[in-house]
């Protein structure tokens, strides 16, 4: 497999499940602690060797192009008062040597369509993908577990982690042949079925590396679940041509999507980062 080097950040959602907060600020934008949770992606995604990061945006995202963009006037300001420390955190949002790039997802027609809007920057080479809903805390970051078993098996992985059957109304699922303590090869993957229909209690998460073959499957796909174009139906059809694995990750998984994820991940993050504590 090519080096991977380019990662898509889908970020244009409208995360109604935070208003009014997001009403005028990107979701991704929320902060656990002192970083808002689109932070926490790309240095994971850093993390694993990604140099060029890819943002499918929507109206009311120039935030995060702000955040990850230089800012003259603070940083003059930060230097002026003598305060280095802060204003090395504000350089070192990003390394010199990563790029970003800004592309719209001009109507909201789900993951699998934000993801084919970055083929034509991302081109003939393999990618990963980041959801930044989904803030995995890891010793080896979980991209990084992930680009490592691409290269290992030669194709595209998904992380993956064990449910409740009950909850599989909320996830992709997957069922197939292990190959190893932590891989399986997928050979079924379906989109949000009721427990009774799951394949088995194996659940994708926010974190994906896939082989550029599925742009043009990804152009081919039909409206599935909730009439958008989902990412899981296009997965589906590339295992007719490329393996794909489902890799067991090993680390923590807080669901900033939800309020309840939201509220934990803070706790936690405070108290193992940053030594906070409420007592």
């Amino acid at each position: 497999m090519k080096p991977i080097r380019k990662a898509v950040f889908p970020v244009a959602g409208l995360g109604t499940r935070f208003l009014p907060a997001t009403k005028a600020m990107p979701k991704e934008m929320l902060p656990i602690v002192d970083r808002p949770l689109i932070q926490y992606a790309v240095e994971e995604a850093l993390a694993a060797g990604i140099t060029e990061l890819i943002f499918i945006t929507g109206r009311n995202k120039r935030a995060i192009e702000d955040h990850f963009d230089r800012a003259p006037e603070l940083e003059s300001d930060l230097e002026s008062k003598g305060k280095i420390a802060l204003l090395n955190v504000v350089r070192d949002v990003l390394p010199s040597h990563v790029n970003c790039i800004y592309t719209r997802q001009s109507q909201p027609l789900g993951l699998g369509h934000a993801v084919l809007c970055a083929a034509p920057i991302v081109g003939n080479e393999p990618f990963a993908v980041l959801l930044a809903d989904d803030l995995l805390d890891a010793d080896t970051p979980v991209t990084r577990q992930l680009v490592d078993a691409a290269h290992q098996h030669n194709g595209s992985v998904l992380a993956t982690q064990t449910i409740d059957i009950q909850n599989s109304f909320k996830y992709g699922m997957v069922a197939g042949t292990a190959v190893d303590a932590r891989n399986t090869r997928v050979d079924r993957i379906v989109e949000k079925p009721a427990p009774e229909d799951s394949p088995s209690d194996m659940a994708v998460v926010g974190r994906y590396v896939l082989e550029p073959e599925i742009f043009d499957i990804l152009r081919r796909t039909q409206a599935g679940v909730a009439q958008e174009i989902q990412l899981t139906d296009a997965i589906s059809a590339l295992l007719a041509q490329r393996p794909v694995f489902a890799h067991r990750y090993v680390g923590d998984r807080y669901d900033c999507g939800s309020k309840e994820g939201f509220f934990k991940a803070t706790v936690a993050f405070g108290r193992k980062y940053h030594n906070l504590r409420t007592d």
